[in-house]
């Protein structure tokens, strides 16, 4: 029900981004879903990896500042409004949305979440019967 993310803090400078995805690519390590925070000084890249655990070990090697977060992984479909139809489960079960980012595939759309609690989140997602994907399954895309 949850995957792994990689938050990495990246410094608002010329190449730095590039430098931290091609050490990545270098490992054929597939970026699956990506996002970024960024203020005038720093960046906070969120991604969503292949291999997570192979991913986080590269960049640590290579003196990048990576955090290892889990984060919910609900599947949705592709439709207008389905979002919504989505996080209206959490809210009503009075949780709030810290961030959230998506991607498509094929057919599906992921939402990917993180909520103020993550286990009344996954109580959420059981009792609605929501689909989702695991780490595991991320090797397969």
């Amino acid at each position: 029900m949850t995957v792994n993310q990689l938050s990495i803090f990246v410094e608002n400078k010329y190449g730095k981004l590039c430098e931290i995805l091609s050490l990545l690519a270098d490992q054929n390590i597939r970026i699956i879903a990506s996002t970024v925070a960024d203020t005038s000084e720093y960046g906070i890249l969120r991604l969503i990896v292949n291999y997570s655990e192979k991913a986080y070990q590269i960049l640590k090697d290579n003196h990048v500042n990576v955090n290892l977060t889990d984060v919910l992984a609900i599947v949705t479909d592709p439709a207008a409004g389905s979002f919504a139809k989505t996080l209206t489960c959490f809210t009503q079960s009075g949780l709030s949305i810290e961030y959230m980012y998506c991607f498509s595939l094929k057919d599906k759309s992921i939402l990917i979440l993180r909520t103020n609690n993550r286990e009344a989140a996954r109580e959420v997602i059981r009792r609605q019967n929501l689909e989702y994907i695991c780490e595991s399954d991320l090797a397969k895309m």
